[in-house]
């Protein structure tokens, strides 16, 4: 498989952001509450991959569903691994604590999920095209706020991967324990933020 040039990267990650901006809904002057969320994963592109999601909430249950896919090459490659694969993920939310019914999307919450990551890169000591296909099953606490049409959510937590680990450890929707001078395949920690568009 040919190298992704840094040009194909930044051709995919323009494309993500455009199609992102062209998903955003417009909204009347309905009163109903928000109810819809469309997500980008704040600095994704940092770590070699661009990830969008879409929320739905389910008010009268106090939870929301969320689904958040990734394409794994279109972002700045760290390991300079050539990375070219996807992840997908499904998260639950149980809000917890003080709930506005009228801003369904906003709380502190828990959150099962479950990611699968399946990515090719390049190994550092073989320098042949190699497979990551992992699966975890994750544990999580967050807070999401609205502000306005606007919503930022943050969370942290870990649970238990497996499969077939890549070299260093990252599969681009989690990190694999490394820490203390000790690796282990099958810890998975996942941290980070969401910014976004809700309707």
């Amino acid at each position: 498989m040919s190298r992704i040039t840094f040009t194909n990267r930044v051709v995919c990650f323009a494309v993500a952001i455009l199609l992102f901006v062209v998903a955003m809904p417009q909204r009347g002057m309905a009163s109903e509450p928000y109810t819809n969320a469309l997500k980008i994963t704040f600095l994704s592109w940092s770590t070699g991959s661009t990830k969008i999601s879409y929320e739905k909430a389910l008010p009268q249950l106090k939870q929301s569903a969320e689904i958040c896919t990734s394409l794994i090459s279109a972002g700045y490659d760290k390991y300079k691994n050539d990375p070219l694969g996807f992840t997908l993920r499904y998260s639950h939310k149980f809000f917890v604590g003080p709930y506005d019914i009228n801003k369904p999307l906003q709380g502190a919450y828990l959150r099962p999920e479950i990611i699968y990551s399946d990515y090719k890169y390049t190994h550092s000591v073989t320098g042949l095209r190699t497979p990551a296909r992992m699966c975890a099953l994750l544990g999580s606490v967050g807070y999401q706020h609205c502000f306005g049409q606007f919503v930022i959510d943050g969370w942290v937590g870990g649970g238990y991967a497996f499969g077939r680990a890549s070299e260093t450890g990252y599969h681009h929707g989690f990190q694999l324990w490394k820490w203390f001078g000790k690796r282990n395949d099958n810890i998975a920690l996942s941290f980070s933020i969401r910014i976004g568009y809700i309707w």
